[in-house]
């Protein structure tokens, strides 16, 4: 972890990539590059998959499920979207309160595919 700075604890960079994928790459070009923190990592890692997770999942969903009824299709996706968005609030709560918490479902594999952030 030598490469991880110490001064900042990288809690605003974990916290502004929660905010679309527009706010991660703000927080990784603007704040994460010049200072790499375990914190902000962590965050930015379980972000980046979430945020990759919840678009292919809401536009293939939303494709399929409009495809079987409108009415039917619509519900169905609109639980899927207030799972994501309950698991991307654990998440953020996690990060404003400065804790390596993993999202659920996403937080740990993500750790592991994106190790080199």
């Amino acid at each position: 972890m030598s490469n991880y700075s110490s001064s900042d604890d990288g809690k605003l960079a974990g916290i502004i990539s929660y905010f679309t994928i527009i706010g991660w790459l703000i927080a990784y070009f603007a704040l994460y590059q010049k200072n790499k923190t375990y914190q902000a990592s962590y965050q930015m890692r379980q972000t980046l998959l979430f945020h990759i997770v919840s678009m292919i999942v809401s536009y293939a969903a939303g494709a399929i499920l409009f495809s079987v009824g409108l009415s039917f299709g619509a519900a169905i996706l609109w639980v899927i979207r207030v799972a994501l968005f309950i698991i991307w609030l654990i998440g953020l709560l996690g990060a404003l309160q400065g804790e390596r918490k993993p999202m659920p479902l996403i937080g740990e594999p993500a750790q592991n595919i994106f190790s080199g952030i």
